[in-house]
Parts: C-alpha cells; structure tokens; sequence
C-alpha cells in the first residue's frame, strides 16, 4: 500500500488577512466561508471528496480515537486520529505545534498527531501509538515525519516550564537563539519515538516562525492555520 504525506502553506486560498491565504482552520476567527472554500480546494487537489478528510476538535490533550469511515463534523476531544481506511485523509492542524504523521505501510495504519507543549508533555504520541498498535500496526514498521513546527531557537519559555516538559518528555530542553530557556519539542518526540522502538524518523526541518510562508501563532498571533495529512492511497 502507498501512504501519502501532504504538508500545506500559507499560499493558494482566498481568505484575506491576517489569514492570508490557504487557512484551514475554522475557528480562529476567519470568514467560514472563505475556510470552507479553502477545505473544498484542498480536497479537490488531493483527489479526494471532501467527506473523505477526517478533521479533529484539537483540544492540546492526548485522546487518540481510530476512525472507520468519514465523520461530518470534527472527531470532538482529540488530537490523535488513527484509521485502516484507505483512502481515508486524517487531518491536523496547527501553526507552531508538531504535526506528528505515522504509518505502517505494510498493515495499512496510518496516523495524524497534533502534539503542542502540553499534549507532547502528557503523551499524545504514545497514545497514538498504542491505538496504531490496537488497528493492527507494528511499532517497529511505523514511519513518521514531525512536521515543521516553532524550532527550539524561537521557542522560548520560563526555566521552570522548560524543566517541566524536559522531565515528561526528555531530549526536549534547550537555549534559544538569545540565550534564553527553550523548548524542542520535535528532538523530544524524536526521542520518545525512538524510545518506543521506531526506527524510521522523518524531519521537515522548516520553523514556522522563521518561514513565513507557513502559519505561526507565535510569530503573528492573528492567524490561520496550515494542514498536515496522511492517507493509504490504494
């Protein structure tokens, strides 16, 4: 089976700034129509109907939920989709938090992580992985790409939060580009994946906060969001 990874921009919408251009994100204070002309595109350039992305109420926790089929609305109180259903687009949002996409190609399990400071601190991707596990995935055959996401260089924090998220999820701490305490959050998952047994580990080295053709909370505040999607394409 093909697994199919997409990453999107800024680019190629019609929402006017600051969500300028491509937002996905319907509750950040955008025109809904215009994110619902933006999510129609989106599904038309991936090939699929728009029923077939799988799209989620992220609340920065660690619920992961396996879906069987196309949901109408938000999967409400997570932010870990797993699904065995080809053709089945899983969809996270963000715009300085990890998206975490993981496959095992060889059982047909993929999945879609949304892993900010606090759910990467309480486990989302170990939730994510035990439900992966649940619909018939091998840790040792899951690939991942951490998608781009605030670099430890931008992301600064308090000492005490720092220390805080470095002893839930180790690897994570660091010094910014100023010298101050800072988080990694993608060298803590890597880590943490690493640590549960899964040997392939993909990085998409872009920081949102440095590129701007990407959405960044921190660098903005105002703004959309960009998708990040996996899919077992048949």
């Amino acid at each position: 089976m093909r697994v199919r990874r997409v990453v999107t921009t800024r680019a190629g919408g019609v929402s006017k700034p600051p969500y300028d251009s491509f937002n996905l994100g319907r509750s950040v204070g955008d025109d809904p129509a215009a994110v619902a002309a933006n999510r129609e595109r989106l599904a038309g350039e991936l090939g699929l109907p728009p029923d077939r992305l799988v799209w989620m109420e992220q609340v920065h926790g660690r619920n992961a939920v396996v879906v069987d089929g196309p949901a109408g609305e938000p999967v409400p109180v997570t932010d870990a989709l797993v699904t065995a259903v080809p053709r089945l687009a899983l969809v996270t949002l963000v715009a300085d938090c990890v998206p975490v996409l993981l496959a095992d190609p060889e059982a047909g399990v993929v999945g879609s992580v949304h892993a900010g400071r606090v759910g990467a601190r309480i486990g989302v991707v170990p939730a994510a992985l035990e439900a992966m596990r649940s619909a018939g995935a091998v840790l040792d055959r899951v690939e991942v790409l951490l998608g781009p996401s605030v670099c430890g260089e931008c992301y600064e924090v308090p000492a005490a939060m720092r220390d805080d998220v470095e002893a839930h999820l180790p690897g994570s701490a660091c010094t910014t580009r100023a010298g101050t305490p800072g988080l990694d959050l993608r060298a803590g998952l890597w880590r943490q994946l690493a640590d549960a047994g899964v040997a392939k580990i993909g990085l998409d080295p872009r920081c949102t906060v440095e590129d701007t053709t990407l959405f960044s909370h921190r660098r903005n505040g105002t703004t959309g969001r960009l998708a990040a999607l996996i899919w077992i394409d048949e």
